[in-house]
C-alpha cells in the first residue's frame, strides 16, 4: 500500500509539470493550411466561435462551433490567387455553402495540434515521474529521514539553499508555462448579421452569423451584402437540385451485383458533391470513379475542391486519374484523400480491376502548354502503353474490365483491341455514348464519356448555380467486377434531372462503331456546338 501511494505520489509530481506543457503547447500551436484560394493561420480559440479574419478590407465573421468546452478556432486568412477583391469574395462565398471538406481540415489540424500537445505533455509526465523515482530510490531511506530532519529544523544556510531552490523553481516553471506577449487584438463588437442586413432570407448558417460592427463593416458594405447573397443563392440552387435529384428513379443492382458512380470535369465546382451522393445513394454505390479535371489550373489552393468530393464520398472505395487541367500537386491531394490513383497498371479496387493514367497533358487558364505536335504524341504514347498493359493483363486471365483515362484519344487503340469491357473518359464536357466500338474482341468494348459533373463552361465550374448541364453516370457490375450496364443521370441550369434509360452491357456487335468516327480532333478553347472539350 504504502508503495502504491509514493508511486500515485510521484505521478501526481509527473503530472503537476506535464499538463501546464500540455496546456501551454496546445494554446500557442499555429497551422500553416490552405483554405478555398487563402494561404490561412490556424489557432485554438477558446470562445465557442470558429472567427475567420479575411483581412483589413472586411470585417470579421464568426459561427458557433459544437467543441468540447469553450474550445473553438481562429483562422486568419492571407494571401490567395485571385485578380480583384471581388473574385475573392464571391469564391469565397461559393465555397462557404459548402463548407464540409474545409471544416475537416480544420478539425483535422486542430486535433493534430491536441494530439502533439498531448503527447508532449506525457513526454514530460513520464520523465519528471521518473525522475521523482529514481531520486527517491537512490536517496536512500537513511538521508531521506535526515533530509526530513533538516526540513523541520532547517540551519540558516539550509533555509537559505531551500528558498533559493523553491525560487527558481517557481521561476522555471513560470517560464515554461508562460506565452510570451504577442499584444492583445482588440476585441470586436459583435452582432448577429441579420441587424445590418435584415432583408437577408431564412437559413441556418445566416441565423447564428455575427460580423464585427464598426466603420470597415459599413464601408464594405456592397461586397459583404454581394458575398451574402451569392450564398444563399448557391445554398438554395444546389440544395433544391439535391432534393429534386432525391426523387429520382434510378435501377437498383440486383442481388448479385454492386454498382459505381463516376464523375468528371468537375473544375471545383463543390456545390455539385453532395447532389452526385444523393445519386450514389440512390444507386446504392460504394465505389466512387473520378476521370479527372477536379480543378481548374492544379493550384494548391484548389485542394478544396479534393476536400469536398473525398469527404462527401467518405467511407466509398475511390479510383481516379488527373486531367490536363490537373498536376501533380492535385495527384498528391487525391493520394492524400484516400484516392487510389491509376498509374497505367491494372489494379483491384472495390471488386473491380481498373486500368487507367493520369492525362500526360498540361492545361492553364490560357491554354495547352505543349504544341498540337506534342500533345498529339504523348496521347498516343499513352494509348499504346495502356494497350500493351491491357493486352498483357487479359492473356495472363487478370483482364482489367474498366479502363480510365481523362480523353478518349488515350483510349482508341485500347477499345479497338477489346482487352477491356468498358471505357470511362471525360474531357470533353459532353456525352457520348454508351457506345460500342468496333475491335477484335469476342464482344465489343462499350466507350461512356461522361458530361461535365460541375456543369464546366470551359475549364470554369465555380459559381452559385449551374452554369450548364452537368451529369454523372452509375456503372452496375456482376459479382465479378464485370460491368453489365449503365445509366447516366443529367441536371440542368433550370434545376431538372433527367435520368436516362438503363443500358444493358456488352452492347450489340451489329451496333459497334469505329472509334476514330466523328471526333472532334482538339475542339478544346472553341465556341462553337457541340459543347466543346474545354474543361
Amino acid at each position: 500500500m504504502r508503495t502504491t501511494l509514493r508511486l500515485l505520489l510521484a505521478v501526481a509530481i509527473g503530472l503537476a509539470a506535464g499538463l501546464p506543457v500540455a496546456w501551454v503547447t496546445f494554446t500557442d500551436s499555429v497551422r500553416e493550411l490552405t483554405i478555398g484560394p487563402h494561404q490561412a493561420t490556424v489557432r485554438p480559440a477558446f470562445d465557442s466561435h470558429a472567427t475567420l479574419d479575411f483581412g483589413p478590407l472586411l470585417p470579421l465573421v464568426r459561427v458557433p462551433v459544437d467543441a468540447p468546452g469553450s474550445l473553438g478556432v481562429d483562422i486568419r486568412l492571407g494571401e490567395a490567387q485571385v485578380e480583384t477583391l471581388e473574385e475573392l469574395v464571391q469564391q469565397d462565398a461559393v465555397i462557404a455553402s459548402q463548407p464540409q471538406g474545409e471544416i475537416a481540415e480544420v478539425r483535422a489540424a486542430v486535433a493534430d495540434m491536441a494530439t502533439v500537445a498531448v503527447l508532449r505533455g506525457a513526454g514530460v509526465t513520464l520523465i519528471v515521474t521518473a525522475l521523482t523515482v529514481g531520486v527517491w530510490r537512490g536517496v536512500g531511506p537513511r538521508r531521506r529521514r535526515r533530509l526530513v530532519h533538516d526540513l523541520r529544523h532547517p540551519s540558516a544556510p539550509q533555509l537559505v539553499t531551500t528558498l533559493t531552490l523553491v525560487a527558481a523553481l517557481g521561476v522555471g516553471v513560470a517560464l515554461v508555462v508562460t506565452s510570451p506577449d504577442e499584444g492583445e487584438r482588440p476585441e470586436p463588437d459583435w452582432v448577429g448579421v441579420r441587424s445590418v442586413f435584415p432583408q437577408l432570407p431564412a437559413d441556418p448558417v445566416l441565423d447564428t452569423l455575427q460580423i464585427s460592427d464598426g466603420s470597415i463593416t459599413r464601408g464594405s458594405r456592397a461586397l459583404v451584402e454581394g458575398a451574402l447573397y451569392l450564398y444563399e443563392d448557391s445554398v438554395s440552387f444546389y440544395g433544391e437540385l439535391a432534393e429534386t435529384a432525391a426523387e429520382a428513379q434510378l435501377r437498383m443492382p440486383e442481388e448479385d451485383e454492386f454498382t459505381a458512380l463516376v464523375v468528371a470535369d468537375r473544375h471545383d465546382n463543390i456545390g455539385m458533391d453532395p447532389v452526385a451522393r444523393v445519386i450514389a445513394d440512390l444507386a446504392g454505390a460504394e465505389l466512387l470513379v473520378n476521370v479527372g479535371d477536379d480543378t481548374s489550373q492544379g493550384d494548391d489552393w484548389e485542394q478544396f475542391s479534393v476536400n469536398s468530393l473525398a469527404r462527401e464520398f467518405d467511407g466509398f472505395d475511390k479510383v481516379a486519374v488527373t486531367g490536363n487541367h490537373d498536376t501533380e500537386t492535385t495527384e498528391q491531394q487525391l493520394r492524400d484523400a484516400g484516392f487510389t490513383v491509376l498509374e497505367g497498371e491494372p489494379v483491384e479496387v472495390g471488386g473491380v480491376r481498373f486500368l487507367g493514367d493520369n492525362d500526360p497533358r498540361g492545361t492553364t487558364l490560357a491554354g495547352y502548354t505543349e504544341t498540337a505536335e506534342e500533345r498529339d504524341r504523348l496521347v498516343l504514347e499513352q494509348d499504346a502503353e495502356l494497350l500493351e498493359a491491357a493486352c498483357v493483363a487479359d492473356e495472363a486471365e487478370e483482364r482489367a474490365s474498366v479502363l480510365v483515362v481523362h480523353s478518349w484519344g488515350s483510349a482508341r487503340d485500347v477499345a479497338a483491341s477489346g482487352c477491356t469491357d468498358l471505357v470511362l473518359s471525360g474531357h470533353l464536357h459532353y456525352q457520348v455514348g454508351p457506345q460500342a466500338i468496333e475491335g477484335d474482341g469476342e464482344s465489343p468494348t462499350t466507350r461512356l464519356t461522361i458530361g461535365s459533373t460541375g456543369g464546366a463552361v470551359f475549364p470554369i465550374a465555380l459559381g452559385s448555380k449551374l452554369r450548364r448541364e452537368a451529369q454523372v453516370a452509375v456503372v452496375t457490375f456482376d459479382a465479378d467486377g464485370v460491368p453489365v450496364g449503365v445509366q447516366v443521370v443529367s441536371f440542368t441550369p433550370s434545376g431538372d434531372v433527367d435520368v436516362a434509360e438503363y443500358v444493358e452491357l456488352p452492347l450489340p456487335v451489329a451496333d459497334a462503331e469505329d472509334p476514330d468516327a466523328d471526333e472532334p480532333e482538339d475542339p478544346e478553347f472553341e465556341d462553337s456546338p457541340p459543347p466543346v472539350e474545354g474543361e
